[in-house]
Protein backbone atom coordinates (compact mmCIF):
# COMPACT_ATOMS: atom_id res chain seq x y z
CA UNK A 1 0.00 0.00 0.00
CA UNK A 2 2.84 2.48 1.12
CA UNK A 3 4.76 1.44 -2.18
CA UNK A 4 1.79 2.24 -4.49
CA UNK A 5 0.95 5.66 -3.32
CA UNK A 6 4.33 7.37 -2.44
CA UNK A 7 6.43 5.48 -5.61
CA UNK A 8 3.76 5.45 -7.89
CA UNK A 9 4.95 7.66 -10.98
CA UNK A 10 3.16 11.18 -11.32
CA UNK A 11 3.96 12.41 -14.58
CA UNK A 12 3.85 16.43 -14.52
CA UNK A 13 3.32 16.07 -11.05
CA UNK A 14 -1.05 15.73 -12.23
CA UNK A 15 -1.49 14.19 -8.90
CA UNK A 16 -0.20 16.60 -6.81
CA UNK A 17 -1.86 19.81 -8.74
CA UNK A 18 -5.34 18.03 -8.63
CA UNK A 19 -4.44 17.57 -4.67
CA UNK A 20 -3.32 20.52 -3.71
CA UNK A 21 -5.94 22.53 -6.07
CA UNK A 22 -8.61 20.74 -4.03
CA UNK A 23 -7.25 21.68 -0.92
CA UNK A 24 -7.75 25.59 -2.08
CA UNK A 25 -10.60 25.12 -3.47
CA UNK A 26 -12.59 23.68 -0.85
CA UNK A 27 -10.95 25.55 1.58
CA UNK A 28 -12.03 28.58 0.14
CA UNK A 29 -15.83 27.58 -0.49
CA UNK A 30 -15.62 27.09 3.38
CA UNK A 31 -14.02 30.30 3.72
CA UNK A 32 -16.75 31.80 1.39
CA UNK A 33 -19.54 30.17 3.09
CA UNK A 34 -18.17 31.47 6.45
CA UNK A 35 -18.36 35.07 5.33
CA UNK A 36 -21.66 34.72 4.09
CA UNK A 37 -22.99 33.66 7.37
CA UNK A 38 -23.97 30.66 7.30
CA UNK A 39 -23.90 28.30 10.12
CA UNK A 40 -21.60 25.07 10.95
CA UNK A 41 -24.20 22.84 9.00
CA UNK A 42 -24.13 25.19 6.08
CA UNK A 43 -20.06 25.49 5.64
CA UNK A 44 -20.25 21.41 5.67
CA UNK A 45 -22.10 21.16 3.50
CA UNK A 46 -21.06 23.45 1.47
CA UNK A 47 -17.43 22.08 1.69
CA UNK A 48 -18.65 18.79 0.58
CA UNK A 49 -20.01 20.23 -2.33
CA UNK A 50 -17.16 21.77 -3.26
CA UNK A 51 -14.96 18.88 -2.41
CA UNK A 52 -17.76 16.77 -5.19
CA UNK A 53 -17.78 19.22 -7.82
CA UNK A 54 -13.53 19.30 -7.89
CA UNK A 55 -13.15 15.39 -7.80
CA UNK A 56 -16.02 13.67 -10.08
CA UNK A 57 -16.06 16.14 -13.13
CA UNK A 58 -14.02 14.08 -15.57
CA UNK A 59 -15.38 15.39 -18.59
CA UNK A 60 -12.32 15.58 -21.45
CA UNK A 61 -12.25 19.09 -22.29
CA UNK A 62 -12.14 22.04 -19.73
CA UNK A 63 -15.05 23.80 -21.28
CA UNK A 64 -16.77 20.02 -20.85
CA UNK A 65 -16.09 20.25 -17.29
CA UNK A 66 -17.17 23.97 -17.16
CA UNK A 67 -20.66 22.77 -18.42
CA UNK A 68 -21.34 19.75 -15.93
CA UNK A 69 -19.87 21.71 -13.10
CA UNK A 70 -22.81 24.16 -13.87
CA UNK A 71 -24.99 21.56 -14.12
CA UNK A 72 -24.23 20.23 -10.46
CA UNK A 73 -26.89 22.02 -9.07
CA UNK A 74 -29.25 21.60 -11.34
CA UNK A 75 -29.05 17.68 -10.17
CA UNK A 76 -28.35 18.04 -6.53
CA UNK A 77 -30.98 20.95 -5.43
CA UNK A 78 -34.17 19.06 -6.34
CA UNK A 79 -32.78 16.14 -4.74
CA UNK A 80 -32.05 17.79 -1.56
CA UNK A 81 -35.23 19.63 -1.20
CA UNK A 82 -36.80 15.76 -1.76
CA UNK A 83 -34.50 14.68 0.91
CA UNK A 84 -35.46 17.25 3.47
CA UNK A 85 -39.38 17.45 2.55
CA UNK A 86 -39.30 13.62 3.33
CA UNK A 87 -37.35 13.53 6.44
CA UNK A 88 -40.03 12.83 8.65
CA UNK A 89 -41.49 10.16 6.19
CA UNK A 90 -39.26 7.09 6.63
CA UNK A 91 -41.09 4.92 3.82
CA UNK A 92 -41.35 7.81 1.09
CA UNK A 93 -37.44 8.99 1.95
CA UNK A 94 -36.45 5.73 1.72
CA UNK A 95 -37.97 4.62 -1.47
CA UNK A 96 -37.04 8.04 -2.89
CA UNK A 97 -33.30 7.24 -2.02
CA UNK A 98 -33.08 3.84 -3.97
CA UNK A 99 -34.61 5.90 -7.09
CA UNK A 100 -32.17 7.96 -6.94
CA UNK A 101 -29.23 5.35 -6.39
CA UNK A 102 -31.13 3.58 -9.60
CA UNK A 103 -30.97 7.02 -11.70
CA UNK A 104 -27.50 8.05 -10.43
CA UNK A 105 -26.02 4.67 -11.67
CA UNK A 106 -28.04 4.46 -15.00
CA UNK A 107 -26.61 8.05 -15.62
CA UNK A 108 -23.64 6.57 -16.48
CA UNK A 109 -24.91 5.49 -20.05
CA UNK A 110 -24.19 9.00 -20.80
CA UNK A 111 -20.71 9.16 -20.19
CA UNK A 112 -18.39 11.32 -18.11
CA UNK A 113 -20.95 14.16 -17.81
CA UNK A 114 -23.82 11.72 -16.57
CA UNK A 115 -21.34 10.09 -13.94
CA UNK A 116 -20.74 13.27 -12.28
CA UNK A 117 -24.40 14.10 -12.25
CA UNK A 118 -25.67 10.94 -10.68
CA UNK A 119 -22.94 10.70 -8.11
CA UNK A 120 -23.34 14.48 -7.01
CA UNK A 121 -27.61 13.77 -7.19
CA UNK A 122 -26.32 10.91 -4.51
CA UNK A 123 -24.35 12.52 -2.85
CA UNK A 124 -26.70 15.40 -2.05
CA UNK A 125 -29.32 12.88 -0.71
CA UNK A 126 -26.39 11.33 1.52
CA UNK A 127 -25.62 14.47 2.73
CA UNK A 128 -28.98 15.56 4.04
CA UNK A 129 -28.96 12.94 5.85
CA UNK A 130 -25.85 12.78 7.31
CA UNK A 131 -26.76 16.46 8.31
CA UNK A 132 -30.37 15.60 9.33
CA UNK A 133 -31.56 17.70 7.07
CA UNK A 134 -35.21 19.94 7.15
CA UNK A 135 -36.76 22.77 5.14
CA UNK A 136 -36.78 25.07 7.73
CA UNK A 137 -32.63 24.64 6.37
CA UNK A 138 -33.28 24.36 3.01
CA UNK A 139 -32.73 28.27 1.80
CA UNK A 140 -29.03 28.15 3.99
CA UNK A 141 -28.04 25.01 1.82
CA UNK A 142 -28.60 26.10 -1.05
CA UNK A 143 -26.76 29.36 -0.70
CA UNK A 144 -23.72 26.83 0.71
CA UNK A 145 -24.19 24.28 -2.65
CA UNK A 146 -24.09 27.50 -4.73
CA UNK A 147 -21.94 29.33 -3.16
CA UNK A 148 -19.26 26.41 -3.36
CA UNK A 149 -19.81 25.24 -6.20
CA UNK A 150 -19.20 28.56 -7.67
CA UNK A 151 -16.05 28.94 -5.82
CA UNK A 152 -15.07 25.72 -6.48
CA UNK A 153 -15.64 26.70 -10.46
CA UNK A 154 -13.85 29.50 -10.21
CA UNK A 155 -10.35 28.13 -8.33
CA UNK A 156 -10.52 25.09 -11.53
CA UNK A 157 -11.34 27.27 -14.50
CA UNK A 158 -9.76 30.58 -13.59
CA UNK A 159 -7.19 30.58 -10.52
CA UNK A 160 -5.93 27.19 -11.97
CA UNK A 161 -6.30 25.55 -14.77
CA UNK A 162 -3.53 23.79 -15.20
CA UNK A 163 -5.53 21.87 -18.14
CA UNK A 164 -5.47 24.18 -20.03
CA UNK A 165 -2.01 23.64 -21.21
CA UNK A 166 -2.47 20.08 -22.23
CA UNK A 167 -3.95 18.10 -24.79
CA UNK A 168 -7.28 16.87 -23.88
CA UNK A 169 -7.52 13.18 -22.66
CA UNK A 170 -9.02 10.36 -24.86
CA UNK A 171 -11.92 8.57 -22.39
CA UNK A 172 -12.27 5.29 -23.60
CA UNK A 173 -16.14 4.26 -23.77
CA UNK A 174 -17.98 1.47 -21.77
CA UNK A 175 -18.63 -1.51 -23.81
CA UNK A 176 -21.86 -1.33 -25.43
CA UNK A 177 -25.10 -2.91 -25.37
CA UNK A 178 -28.48 -2.29 -25.80
CA UNK A 179 -31.30 -3.00 -22.95
CA UNK A 180 -30.44 -5.18 -20.22
CA UNK A 181 -27.14 -6.26 -22.12
CA UNK A 182 -25.80 -3.11 -21.58
CA UNK A 183 -23.68 -2.71 -18.49
CA UNK A 184 -24.64 0.24 -16.88
CA UNK A 185 -28.73 -0.56 -17.59
CA UNK A 186 -27.71 -3.80 -15.49
CA UNK A 187 -25.21 -2.51 -12.68
CA UNK A 188 -27.82 0.33 -11.95
CA UNK A 189 -30.57 -3.20 -11.11
CA UNK A 190 -27.66 -4.39 -9.09
CA UNK A 191 -27.38 -1.21 -6.80
CA UNK A 192 -30.32 -0.42 -6.27
CA UNK A 193 -30.82 -4.35 -4.96
CA UNK A 194 -27.53 -4.26 -3.20
CA UNK A 195 -28.66 -0.70 -1.53
CA UNK A 196 -32.22 -1.77 -1.18
CA UNK A 197 -30.44 -4.70 1.06
CA UNK A 198 -27.80 -2.07 2.84
CA UNK A 199 -31.32 0.23 3.50
CA UNK A 200 -32.98 -2.59 5.40
CA UNK A 201 -30.29 -4.12 7.35
CA UNK A 202 -28.39 -1.02 8.25
CA UNK A 203 -31.92 0.24 10.07
CA UNK A 204 -31.66 -2.98 11.94
CA UNK A 205 -28.44 -2.08 12.59
CA UNK A 206 -28.86 1.46 13.62
CA UNK A 207 -31.94 3.79 13.10
CA UNK A 208 -29.60 6.95 13.08
CA UNK A 209 -26.74 6.37 10.82
CA UNK A 210 -28.21 3.35 8.34
CA UNK A 211 -27.57 5.69 5.14
CA UNK A 212 -23.64 4.47 5.69
CA UNK A 213 -24.37 1.61 4.45
CA UNK A 214 -26.01 2.64 1.14
CA UNK A 215 -22.84 5.14 0.73
CA UNK A 216 -20.73 2.05 0.89
CA UNK A 217 -22.95 0.09 -1.71
CA UNK A 218 -23.01 2.85 -3.45
CA UNK A 219 -19.52 3.80 -3.61
CA UNK A 220 -18.48 0.03 -4.43
CA UNK A 221 -19.87 0.13 -7.71
CA UNK A 222 -18.47 3.27 -8.59
CA UNK A 223 -15.82 3.10 -11.65
CA UNK A 224 -16.37 -0.52 -11.80
CA UNK A 225 -17.79 -2.67 -14.69
CA UNK A 226 -17.96 -6.55 -13.61
CA UNK A 227 -18.33 -9.11 -10.74
CA UNK A 228 -14.30 -9.23 -10.19
CA UNK A 229 -13.69 -5.51 -9.78
CA UNK A 230 -17.08 -4.75 -7.80
CA UNK A 231 -15.97 -7.70 -4.98
CA UNK A 232 -12.34 -6.01 -5.03
CA UNK A 233 -13.51 -2.66 -4.63
CA UNK A 234 -15.50 -3.86 -1.83
CA UNK A 235 -12.80 -5.39 0.20
CA UNK A 236 -10.76 -2.75 -0.38
CA UNK A 237 -13.58 -0.51 0.94
CA UNK A 238 -13.96 -2.84 4.36
CA UNK A 239 -10.05 -2.56 4.92
CA UNK A 240 -9.50 1.48 3.86
CA UNK A 241 -12.61 2.08 6.43
CA UNK A 242 -11.51 -0.29 9.20
CA UNK A 243 -7.46 1.21 8.90
CA UNK A 244 -9.04 4.83 9.12
CA UNK A 245 -11.22 4.29 11.88
CA UNK A 246 -8.30 2.90 13.66
CA UNK A 247 -6.35 6.05 12.89
CA UNK A 248 -9.20 8.01 14.35
CA UNK A 249 -8.83 6.62 17.46
CA UNK A 250 -5.47 7.61 17.73
CA UNK A 251 -6.46 11.36 15.71
CA UNK A 252 -9.99 12.37 15.72
CA UNK A 253 -11.39 11.15 19.12
CA UNK A 254 -8.59 13.40 21.13
CA UNK A 255 -8.76 16.01 18.60
CA UNK A 256 -12.83 16.07 19.39
CA UNK A 257 -13.66 18.81 17.61
CA UNK A 258 -11.17 21.43 18.23
CA UNK A 259 -11.68 24.16 15.76
CA UNK A 260 -7.89 24.86 14.19
CA UNK A 261 -6.51 21.28 14.37
CA UNK A 262 -9.48 19.62 12.77
CA UNK A 263 -9.49 22.14 10.06
CA UNK A 264 -5.50 21.40 9.40
CA UNK A 265 -6.68 17.40 9.58
CA UNK A 266 -9.24 18.02 7.60
CA UNK A 267 -7.31 20.14 4.65
CA UNK A 268 -4.55 16.63 5.01
CA UNK A 269 -7.29 14.43 4.55
CA UNK A 270 -8.87 16.09 1.79
CA UNK A 271 -5.03 16.30 0.07
CA UNK A 272 -4.45 12.35 0.22
CA UNK A 273 -8.27 12.07 -1.13
CA UNK A 274 -7.10 13.71 -4.33
CA UNK A 275 -3.71 12.63 -4.60
CA UNK A 276 -4.45 8.80 -3.72
CA UNK A 277 -7.49 8.22 -5.40
CA UNK A 278 -5.81 7.38 -8.63
CA UNK A 279 -3.59 4.80 -7.34
CA UNK A 280 -5.06 3.27 -4.36
CA UNK A 281 -8.13 3.12 -2.93
CA UNK A 282 -7.84 1.65 -0.03
CA UNK A 283 -6.28 4.53 0.85
CA UNK A 284 -8.51 6.94 -0.60
CA UNK A 285 -11.05 5.34 2.08
CA UNK A 286 -8.74 5.89 5.02
CA UNK A 287 -8.68 9.38 3.95
CA UNK A 288 -12.54 9.73 3.75
CA UNK A 289 -13.09 7.80 6.60
CA UNK A 290 -10.70 10.31 8.91
CA UNK A 291 -12.44 13.41 7.33
CA UNK A 292 -15.69 12.04 8.25
CA UNK A 293 -14.42 10.95 11.70
CA UNK A 294 -13.43 14.44 12.06
CA UNK A 295 -16.80 16.47 10.73
CA UNK A 296 -18.16 14.41 13.20
CA UNK A 297 -15.87 15.71 16.02
CA UNK A 298 -16.49 19.59 14.70
CA UNK A 299 -20.95 18.25 14.98
CA UNK A 300 -19.74 17.01 18.73
CA UNK A 301 -21.02 13.25 17.89
CA UNK A 302 -17.77 11.26 17.73
CA UNK A 303 -16.40 8.70 20.14
CA UNK A 304 -15.65 4.83 20.15
CA UNK A 305 -19.45 3.72 19.66
CA UNK A 306 -20.01 6.00 16.24
CA UNK A 307 -16.67 4.22 15.11
CA UNK A 308 -17.48 0.73 15.74
CA UNK A 309 -20.90 1.58 14.00
CA UNK A 310 -19.16 2.75 10.93
CA UNK A 311 -17.02 -0.41 10.60
CA UNK A 312 -21.04 -2.43 10.74
CA UNK A 313 -22.37 -0.34 8.55
CA UNK A 314 -19.39 -0.64 5.66
CA UNK A 315 -19.77 -3.85 6.32
CA UNK A 316 -23.36 -4.40 5.74
CA UNK A 317 -22.87 -2.20 2.26
CA UNK A 318 -20.32 -4.35 1.01
CA UNK A 319 -22.38 -7.09 1.82
CA UNK A 320 -24.98 -5.79 -0.31
CA UNK A 321 -22.75 -4.89 -3.18
CA UNK A 322 -21.33 -8.21 -3.21
CA UNK A 323 -24.94 -10.08 -3.14
CA UNK A 324 -26.18 -8.10 -6.03
CA UNK A 325 -23.40 -8.50 -8.45
CA UNK A 326 -23.09 -12.18 -7.40
CA UNK A 327 -26.81 -12.98 -7.96
CA UNK A 328 -29.05 -10.19 -9.76
CA UNK A 329 -27.61 -9.84 -13.25
CA UNK A 330 -24.31 -10.60 -12.82
CA UNK A 331 -21.73 -8.70 -15.34
CA UNK A 332 -18.57 -11.64 -15.26
CA UNK A 333 -15.06 -10.69 -15.08
CA UNK A 334 -14.12 -12.63 -18.49
CA UNK A 335 -16.66 -11.13 -20.69
CA UNK A 336 -16.13 -7.41 -19.49
CA UNK A 337 -11.63 -8.17 -19.80
CA UNK A 338 -12.25 -9.80 -23.21
CA UNK A 339 -13.93 -6.94 -24.32
CA UNK A 340 -11.13 -4.21 -22.90
CA UNK A 341 -8.25 -6.29 -24.19
CA UNK A 342 -9.31 -6.78 -27.53
CA UNK A 343 -10.26 -3.02 -27.68
CA UNK A 344 -6.70 -2.13 -26.66
CA UNK A 345 -5.31 -4.80 -29.36
CA UNK A 346 -7.75 -3.04 -32.05
CA UNK A 347 -5.53 0.40 -30.83
CA UNK A 348 -2.61 -1.27 -31.48
CA UNK A 349 -3.56 -1.92 -34.74
CA UNK A 350 -4.62 2.07 -35.47
CA UNK A 351 -1.19 3.02 -34.03
CA UNK A 352 1.10 1.01 -36.03
CA UNK A 353 -1.05 1.97 -39.74
CA UNK A 354 -1.09 5.40 -38.44
CA UNK A 355 2.60 5.56 -37.64
CA UNK A 356 3.49 3.75 -40.84
CA UNK A 357 1.72 5.83 -42.91
CA UNK A 358 3.25 8.96 -41.34
CA UNK A 359 6.34 7.44 -41.85
CA UNK A 360 5.95 6.77 -45.58
CA UNK A 361 4.95 10.36 -45.67
CA UNK A 362 1.23 10.85 -45.92
CA UNK A 363 -0.32 14.04 -45.31
CA UNK A 364 -2.37 14.35 -41.91
CA UNK A 365 -1.06 10.91 -40.49
CA UNK A 366 -0.68 11.34 -36.67
CA UNK A 367 -0.51 8.08 -34.85
CA UNK A 368 0.07 10.28 -31.47
CA UNK A 369 -3.71 10.71 -30.30
CA UNK A 370 -3.78 6.74 -30.93
CA UNK A 371 -0.95 6.13 -28.10
CA UNK A 372 -2.78 8.76 -25.58
CA UNK A 373 -5.95 6.43 -26.52
CA UNK A 374 -3.82 3.27 -25.72
CA UNK A 375 -2.68 4.58 -22.39
CA UNK A 376 -6.48 4.82 -21.33
CA UNK A 377 -7.47 1.40 -22.75
CA UNK A 378 -4.61 -0.31 -20.82
CA UNK A 379 -5.87 1.49 -18.08
CA UNK A 380 -8.93 -0.20 -18.13
CA UNK A 381 -7.24 -3.62 -18.63
CA UNK A 382 -5.49 -3.39 -15.48
CA UNK A 383 -8.75 -2.19 -13.60
CA UNK A 384 -11.02 -5.23 -15.15
CA UNK A 385 -7.78 -8.12 -14.68
CA UNK A 386 -6.93 -6.53 -11.50
CA UNK A 387 -9.84 -9.25 -9.67
CA UNK A 388 -7.59 -11.98 -11.56
CA UNK A 389 -4.12 -10.87 -10.22
CA UNK A 390 -5.69 -9.46 -6.33
CA UNK A 391 -3.13 -11.64 -4.18
CA UNK A 392 -5.94 -13.10 -2.19
CA UNK A 393 -7.19 -14.95 -5.67
CA UNK A 394 -7.06 -18.91 -4.96
CA UNK A 395 -6.88 -19.50 -8.81
CA UNK A 396 -3.23 -19.27 -9.52
CA UNK A 397 -3.19 -20.57 -12.93
CA UNK A 398 -5.25 -17.25 -13.85
CA UNK A 399 -3.47 -15.24 -11.95
CA UNK A 400 0.16 -16.29 -13.72
CA UNK A 401 -1.83 -16.29 -17.26
CA UNK A 402 -3.44 -12.89 -16.40
CA UNK A 403 -0.14 -10.99 -15.47
CA UNK A 404 1.90 -12.51 -18.66
CA UNK A 405 -0.85 -10.51 -20.56
CA UNK A 406 -0.24 -7.52 -18.62
CA UNK A 407 3.39 -7.83 -19.31
CA UNK A 408 3.11 -8.82 -23.12
CA UNK A 409 0.47 -5.74 -22.99
CA UNK A 410 2.76 -3.23 -21.79
CA UNK A 411 5.75 -4.38 -24.30
CA UNK A 412 2.62 -3.73 -26.82
CA UNK A 413 2.48 0.08 -25.86
CA UNK A 414 6.42 0.56 -24.79
CA UNK A 415 7.18 -0.43 -28.37
CA UNK A 416 4.14 1.64 -29.85
CA UNK A 417 5.69 4.55 -27.67
CA UNK A 418 9.24 4.24 -29.59
CA UNK A 419 7.89 3.56 -32.88
CA UNK A 420 5.51 6.59 -32.83
CA UNK A 421 8.84 8.41 -31.75
CA UNK A 422 10.68 7.53 -34.89
CA UNK A 423 7.78 8.31 -36.74
CA UNK A 424 7.71 11.93 -35.41
CA UNK A 425 11.28 12.60 -36.18
CA UNK A 426 11.01 14.53 -39.67
CA UNK A 427 14.24 13.41 -40.64
CA UNK A 428 13.33 9.72 -40.48
CA UNK A 429 13.20 7.84 -43.76
CA UNK A 430 10.57 5.23 -45.11
CA UNK A 431 12.50 1.71 -45.43
CA UNK A 432 10.86 -0.52 -47.56
CA UNK A 433 10.60 -3.10 -45.53
CA UNK A 434 8.10 -1.34 -43.32
CA UNK A 435 4.70 -2.24 -45.12
CA UNK A 436 5.71 -5.80 -44.46
CA UNK A 437 6.46 -5.80 -40.69
CA UNK A 438 3.22 -3.60 -40.28
CA UNK A 439 1.58 -6.40 -42.55
CA UNK A 440 2.50 -9.05 -40.18
CA UNK A 441 1.52 -6.79 -37.06
CA UNK A 442 -2.05 -6.03 -38.26
CA UNK A 443 -2.34 -9.61 -38.52
CA UNK A 444 -1.42 -10.54 -35.81
CA UNK A 445 -3.36 -8.38 -34.14
CA UNK A 446 -6.62 -9.52 -36.11
CA UNK A 447 -5.75 -12.94 -35.42
CA UNK A 448 -5.67 -12.02 -31.81
CA UNK A 449 -9.42 -10.42 -31.88
CA UNK A 450 -10.66 -13.25 -34.13
CA UNK A 451 -11.09 -11.23 -37.21
CA UNK A 452 -7.94 -13.08 -39.27
CA UNK A 453 -7.36 -16.45 -38.57
CA UNK A 454 -6.44 -17.29 -41.66
CA UNK A 455 -3.51 -14.50 -41.70
CA UNK A 456 -2.13 -15.44 -38.93
CA UNK A 457 0.13 -18.20 -39.75
CA UNK A 458 3.13 -15.88 -40.71
CA UNK A 459 3.26 -14.23 -37.03
CA UNK A 460 5.40 -16.93 -35.14
CA UNK A 461 7.15 -16.15 -31.93
CA UNK A 462 10.92 -15.61 -31.77
CA UNK A 463 11.52 -13.85 -35.03
CA UNK A 464 9.24 -14.07 -37.46
CA UNK A 465 10.36 -12.33 -40.87
CA UNK A 466 13.67 -12.18 -42.59
CA UNK A 467 14.68 -8.62 -42.26
CA UNK A 468 15.38 -9.57 -38.50
CA UNK A 469 17.72 -11.01 -39.85
CA UNK A 470 19.37 -8.49 -41.62
CA UNK A 471 19.88 -6.16 -38.67
CA UNK A 472 17.15 -4.11 -38.46
CA UNK A 473 17.75 -3.09 -35.42
CA UNK A 474 20.75 -1.12 -36.38
CA UNK A 475 19.41 -0.38 -39.95
CA UNK A 476 15.86 1.05 -39.10
CA UNK A 477 14.52 1.66 -35.25
CA UNK A 478 11.16 1.86 -36.87
CA UNK A 479 11.83 -1.86 -38.04
CA UNK A 480 13.28 -3.11 -34.63
CA UNK A 481 9.92 -1.30 -32.61
CA UNK A 482 7.54 -3.59 -35.67
CA UNK A 483 9.65 -6.50 -34.49
CA UNK A 484 9.42 -6.57 -30.95
CA UNK A 485 6.09 -5.71 -30.73
CA UNK A 486 5.21 -8.17 -33.50
CA UNK A 487 7.08 -10.70 -31.12
CA UNK A 488 5.11 -9.64 -27.85
CA UNK A 489 1.78 -10.31 -30.25
CA UNK A 490 2.79 -13.27 -30.82
CA UNK A 491 3.36 -14.57 -27.08
CA UNK A 492 0.40 -12.97 -26.50
CA UNK A 493 -1.63 -16.02 -28.29
CA UNK A 494 -0.51 -18.55 -25.67
CA UNK A 495 -1.54 -16.81 -22.05
CA UNK A 496 -4.87 -15.47 -24.27
CA UNK A 497 -5.88 -18.89 -24.87
CA UNK A 498 -6.55 -22.16 -22.84
CA UNK A 499 -5.77 -25.15 -24.11
CA UNK A 500 -9.15 -25.77 -25.60
CA UNK A 501 -8.72 -22.76 -28.07
CA UNK A 502 -10.76 -20.12 -25.20
CA UNK A 503 -9.64 -16.62 -24.57
CA UNK A 504 -8.00 -15.63 -20.99
CA UNK A 505 -11.77 -14.40 -20.31
CA UNK A 506 -13.49 -17.41 -21.01
CA UNK A 507 -10.57 -19.37 -19.18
Amino acid sequence: MLKKVFVSPDPGRSRLRFAARAVLGIGLAVVVCGLAGTSLVGAIIGGLAALLALFTVTDATVRGQAVTTALLPVAGLPVLTAAAALHDLPVARDLTFLAVVGAGVYARRWGPRGHSLGVFAFMTFFIAQFLHATTDRLPEMFAAVLLSVATAAAVRFGLWCYERRRPAPTLPAPPAGTGLARITTRQAVQATAGAGFALVVGQLVSDDRWYWAVGATWWVFVNTTSRGETLVRGFRRVLGTVVGIGLGFLIAVPVAGAPVPTAVLAAACVFGIFYTAAVSYTWMMLCVTLLAELLYGLLGVLGPDLLALRIAETGVGALGAALAVLFVLPVTTHAVTDVWIQRALRCVHACTAEAAARLAGTEGADPAPRVAELEQLLGRVRMSVAPLVHPLSPMHGRRRRARRVLDLLDDCAREIRGLVAVAADPEASHDARLAAACWRVEAAVEALTGKGAATAGPVRAGGTSDARAGGPRAAEPALAHLHDLERALAELAAPLRSPSGSRLAGA
